[in-house]
């Protein structure tokens, strides 16, 4: 009978999720990890066999709590273009300032050079599209029936946009400026749906 684990796993898994937000998963070192949750090497290893594990249930922490906690919060199914439109700038709004930087991009960018990227980025990029995708169909007749390879594209524009936003919030862009070019596209879409 295993021991049972005698840590609070969430605000661990929390921990580590800001470390590999920070430094990314090759820049985060143990001794990283160890002051951000608060467990010693050999607890880590014990709790999630080893760095790859401890990322995998982190990211999969954020995957829970931050990105379906946004979608859920701001769009819901049923809220529509109204509902993308919130999502997009709730963005702009991030408790620690935007300074971590979303895990998904920050992953996508360490891992896109590998041949395959990360289950749990593609799994998270699929979200986004797919949530992008069914609250267009909600907005207009034509996204739903007419030309599902045009509501298709205007998907992947979106979470190209969404991606981007992220990019350029952590690198210091002027957010008036994001706030705009979202109100704009938003505006745009308003128009063609």
């Amino acid at each position: 009978m295993g021991r049972t684990r005698e840590f609070d796993e969430e605000a661990v898994l929390k921990g580590a999720m800001h470390v590999f937000r920070k430094h990314g998963y090759q820049g985060a070192s143990i001794r990283d990890l160890e002051e951000a949750t608060g467990l010693k090497g050999g607890s880590i290893y014990h709790a999630f066999g080893d760095k790859a594990g401890l990322f995998d249930a982190a990211f999969r922490h954020y995957n829970r709590a931050v990105l379906e906690g946004r979608l859920e919060r701001f769009a819901p199914p049923g809220s529509g273009l109204k509902g993308l439109r919130e999502l997009f700038l709730s963005l702009l709004h991030e408790p620690d300032n935007g300074s971590l930087g979303c895990l998904i991009t920050n992953m996508a960018v360490e891992f896109g050079g590998d041949v395959k990227t990360h289950p749990r980025v593609e799994a998270a990029l699929g979200l986004l599209r797919s949530t992008f995708r069914s609250r267009l169909g909600e907005s207009s007749n034509v996204a739903r029936d007419a030309d599902e390879a045009k509501a298709d594209r205007t998907a992947v524009r979106l979470l190209a946009l969404y991606q981007g936003l992220l990019v350029l919030i952590r690198g210091g862009e002027d957010k008036a400026s994001l706030r705009q070019a979202i109100e704009d596209e938003f505006n745009q879409l308003e128009t063609l749906l």
